[in-house]
């Protein structure tokens, strides 16, 4: 089952989101309309705002509340992918060209800058001091997310506990924030907000993890950009940091990446052959599994209802995703 099915009967709320999300990109600048509007039509998942529904559905669902966080969120990680991009130098994702190969690096940024100040934009309009708190501390993580992901790149003696820090700020709180402002606008109480913020902080990190694993066992075509691209980049990541506890993998990538603008094609292939052949994509998983039991452990209080099913059943298809 493709993941869209799984919450297929939020198709009509997903589709006033979508039609929000264009009217809130709307600008006279014709190069800021039209970058932003290609962003938003190359697509996504919009996962953010299905934990936003999600979550609301379990409290007083109010959609003229809940649209309104669903953009906000929408729009702080569209800004954050074109921001992403020019820090990785990154030509195409999805398999389409990014804003930064389009229109240049400066255009990039302040493309990520407008939609962010759309998003915030948009977040004034809720009367709600307690989102406002938690949107801005997200913020600001997200932000030394940012930094320390440049600060890190080709830094190979990277630890377990750098990772995990790192993606937490590029993901899993963002997700985790979709899920408790959800619950926060629908009038949750605070322990069950805060239990859904764990949800979605476990999935999140399960979910980045996976996107690593994948970023070396799928191909270019299935993943719309060079396979090992995070690696190419300089972004060390789980698989990287347990292939490279074996020596001969250890020893050929710093051989390949002692100069890295000479990193070709055929280089990248010898290297991930070499990380498949360790134990790193098992033991990844092993740690992606973790975070997955987790999440579905903090949705145990909680009524038995179809947004609480499509939960699980959303944490257990991320668990089996192998493309």
């Amino acid at each position: 089952m493709r993941l869209p099915k799984i919450y297929g009967f939020l198709k009509k709320d997903l589709d006033i989101i979508e039609s929000a999300l264009h009217e809130s990109i709307q600008t006279e600048h014709p190069i800021l309309r039209k970058a932003s509007t290609e962003l938003l039509d190359a697509g996504g998942k919009r996962i953010r705002p299905v934990f936003v529904l999600l979550a609301g559905q379990l409290g007083n669902y109010d959609l003229s509340l809940i649209r309104k966080v669903a953009v906000t969120l929408e729009l702080i990680h569209m800004a954050t992918l074109v921001h992403d991009d020019v820090i990785d130098e990154a030509e195409l994702r999805r398999g389409k060209p990014t804003t930064k190969s389009l229109y240049g690096n400066r255009v990039a940024m302040y493309t990520g800058d407008y939609l962010l100040a759309r998003a915030l934009e948009e977040a004034t309009t809720i009367n709600d001091p307690k989102m406002h708190r938690l949107l801005s501390k997200t913020l600001v993580e997200v932000s030394v997310g940012e930094i320390e992901q440049i600060k890190d790149k080709f830094v190979w003696d990277q630890t377990l506990r750098d990772y995990l820090r790192r993606i937490k700020r590029k993901t899993a709180l963002l997700i985790a924030s979709s899920c408790k402002l959800g619950a926060i606008v629908s009038g949750l109480g605070e322990k069950d907000a805060d239990k859904l913020y764990q949800y979605g902080y476990n999935i999140g990190m399960s979910y980045q993890i996976i996107d690593d694993i994948l970023d070396f066992t799928s191909s270019s075509k299935e993943l719309g950009k060079p396979a090992g691209n995070d690696l190419l980049q300089g972004n060390i990541t789980l698989p990287v940091l347990y292939a490279k506890e074996n020596e001969a993998f250890k020893s050929m990538m710093h051989k390949t990446f002692m100069d890295p603008e000479t990193v070709d094609e055929q280089k990248m292939k010898r290297l991930i052959s070499e990380l498949k052949s360790t134990d790193a994509i098992r033991q990844s998983y092993r740690v992606s599994d973790l975070y997955l039991e987790k999440a579905l452990q903090s949705l145990d209080h909680l009524p038995e209802t179809r947004a609480k099913r499509t939960l699980q059943d959303i944490a257990k298809y991320i668990g089996k995703r192998r493309s």
